[in-house]
């Protein structure tokens, strides 16, 4: 400990609140809470080692540290979710972003709500269900329900432009309320349907389906007996392969909890109604905390963002801040929430069974892991470099007959994409297709602020071109001239050339004139080709991205006192630029939103323009 932080721990307040633990760089590496703030950070500093190895590794990375005082532990509490999720703290539980996870969305503020697919779930009212781990398995949870309730299925959009039903109406999968009179309150009779479905009453909404069924059928309507009779089969099928847990039929997530030395695994259960649900597996690397503030931790970063808590939540261990989460879990929800730590009983077997998940989950993990460590350090030596490629880095150009250039750079680190590494750029030195040029460029820009720049770091243990030996050549001196031919290995990969008989793409290295000879490792050349596969679909998708945006340019675009609305109108009217060029100051000002001297800047501009194709969107191509 150094005389700083010996010097700033008497000044410390005694009350509750939040630390923040920082490096050399003054980044914040950890963040924790405390009912008393003076006592919890003396229990760090004021040993001279500790038995728990990884705190000891931590203490030792603190150079200084800041406290926040808070009016009660329930703030600190809140307070510190909100500063891990602002800092991402090395040594906190991280919960990653439920982004890639798709959830399900009903939109009750709408007359009409219809079922969404969604990857973000935003505070507007609406009711979300999920995330999902299994997108295969979310898929066909909406296909069930498609086929099951007659749910519109077009968006908002659509509703509103639609002039006749769909294809969905024909098949009597849906009552169409974008074009017919659809009874409102039996349209929402069917979404709190499919609401219970969704959150696991099957067996009510089966007696509940039951009983209309029954009383329409004793009043003869035979034809809605038969399709409520329908839906019951259909969901008694579904509730078939549904494994009953817990007879009491309450609404629990389970907890389990699996660790090794680097890593740990939660697996949550969701029983919904005494029936397991489903699960979802969290993995972190880098922990620090005990099993307690592990579980602690990521139960108070999971249930402030997810859309359901339910009323009891089990535990593998007793966390030291079980009362106040659940106190706060209670307020998020509205209604009673219990988070217990059972000792015997029907309740301790599901949390064996969450536990054995998390389990298999670390060793498929862990052996996966494995596997990519194994393929990157053989890699290594087939192309005789001295240290393993954790870090790979791929770059791909991409136009369309010199049009709108871009190249694309993606990053695989520990053989897995690393998505937020990525990196686009448009080309802006290169006229016409010049694939050397653009590459050459691209480089430079990456690699271009020397070896000792912070802002190029980190620097990949292999760079890879795709293009063959030309490409390949061009990086060579690129990476020459700035100097880095010491901290970067390079490789190129060409395509087969199934003229000549190639039965598989090449590998080359600078100063090698044959390809690399990979021999038995064939997942060897599989991983380097997705890696190439993936710049090439990267670069491609932001080509395409590009034109899209210069396509949808018009002329009428930057004309004083034309704005979106103007636009569509005179386009709407006119059909095209030509015929709006053709048009009189009159007819231009007579519009519903335009005037005379709109009118006349919009005949200025286009009387100005040369020879032009134009579309009936209005995108209009000058002939240079």
């Amino acid at each position: 400990m150094t005389d700083d932080l010996q010097a700033k721990l008497p000044g410390v307040s005694s009350q509750p609140g939040v630390y923040l633990m920082k490096d050399d760089d003054t980044q914040v590496i950890y963040v924790g809470k405390a009912a008393n703030l003076k006592k919890r950070l003396a229990s760090y500093f004021s040993r001279p080692f500790h038995t728990d190895l990884k705190t000891g590794i931590l203490v030792k990375k603190i150079k200084a540290f800041d406290t926040i005082v808070t009016g009660t532990e329930q703030e600190a509490l809140i307070l510190e979710a909100n500063l891990i999720r602002k800092y991402r703290p090395r040594y906190n539980i991280i919960l990653k972003d439920d982004k890639r996870f798709l959830s399900l969305c009903i939109n009750i503020n709408e007359p009409y709500p219809n079922l969404t697919l969604t990857r973000k779930i935003k505070k507007n009212g609406n009711l979300y269900f999920g995330p999902f781990a299994s997108a295969g398995a979310v898929r066909q949870t909406l296909k069930i329900i498609n086929k099951t309730f007659k749910l519109r299925k077009c968006r908002n959009q659509k509703l509103k432009n639609r002039m006749r039903p769909c294809l969905n109406y024909q098949m009597g999968a849906c009552l169409a309320p974008c074009c017919l009179p659809v009874d409102q309150e039996a349209y929402l009779k069917i979404v709190k349907e499919v609401i219970l479905f969704l959150k696991g009453r099957t067996p009510a909404l089966i007696k509940k389906i039951k009983r209309e069924m029954l009383a329409v059928a004793a009043s003869q309507d035979y034809e809605q007996a038969a399709l409520l009779r329908d839906r019951m089969f259909a969901l008694e099928r579904i509730l078939e392969r549904q494994v009953v847990v817990s007879n009491d039929l309450k609404d629990r997530d389970v907890i389990g909890l699996a660790r090794s030395d680097d890593y740990a695994m939660i697996t949550l259960l969701f029983v919904r109604g005494g029936k397991l649900l489903g699960k979802r597996n969290f993995e972190f690397k880098q922990i620090l905390a005990d099993d307690a503030g592990v579980i602690g931790s990521f139960m108070r970063q999971y249930y402030e963002k997810t859309p359901f808590i339910p009323s009891e939540i089990l535990t593998p261990v007793l966390t030291e801040d079980a009362a106040l989460s659940q106190a706060r879990f209670q307020e998020l929800k509205g209604k009673k929430v219990i988070i217990r730590f059972p000792q015997r009983g029907e309740k301790v077997k599901l949390i064996e069974m969450a536990r054995k998940n998390a389990v298999n989950a670390l060793k498929e993990m862990l052996d996966a892991i494995a596997a990519d460590t194994d393929l990157l350090i053989r890699l290594r030596d087939r192309l005789n470099m001295k240290r393993i490629p954790w870090r790979v880095e791929c770059f791909d150009n991409s136009n369309l007959a010199g049009t709108e250039p871009v190249a694309g750079m993606v990053v695989f680190e520990k053989g897995k994409p690393l998505k937020t590494a990525y990196r686009k750029y448009k080309i802006r030195t290169v006229q016409g297709p010049d694939d050397y040029a653009s590459m050459s460029e691209v480089l430079q820009r990456r690699y271009g602020k020397g070896p000792k720049a912070k802002k190029s770091e980190p620097f990949p243990d292999l760079l890879m071109v795709d293009g063959g030996k030309g490409q390949l050549n061009i990086a060579v001196a690129i990476i020459k001239e700035l100097g880095l031919e010491g901290d970067i290995n390079l490789i190129g990969i060409a395509k087969k050339d199934v003229e000549r008989g190639e039965i598989e793409d090449k590998i080359y290295k600078p100063g090698r004139r044959n390809p690399v000879n990979l021999g038995k490792d064939k997942d060897i050349l599989f991983f380097l080709q997705r890696v190439r596969d993936e710049s090439h679909r990267f670069a491609i998708t932001f080509h395409r991205k590009r034109r899209k945006h210069t396509f949808k340019r018009s002329a009428l675009d930057g004309i004083p006192g034309i704005g979106p609305k103007r636009k569509k109108t005179l386009l709407r009217h006119f059909k095209s630029i030509s015929k709006i060029r053709e048009a009189s100051p009159d007819e231009l000002s007579a519009l519903p939103g335009m005037n005379r001297k709109a009118a006349q800047e919009v005949l200025k501009k286009l009387q100005k323009t040369g020879a032009t194709v134009t579309s009936l969107s209005g995108t209009a191509f000058r002939f240079t």
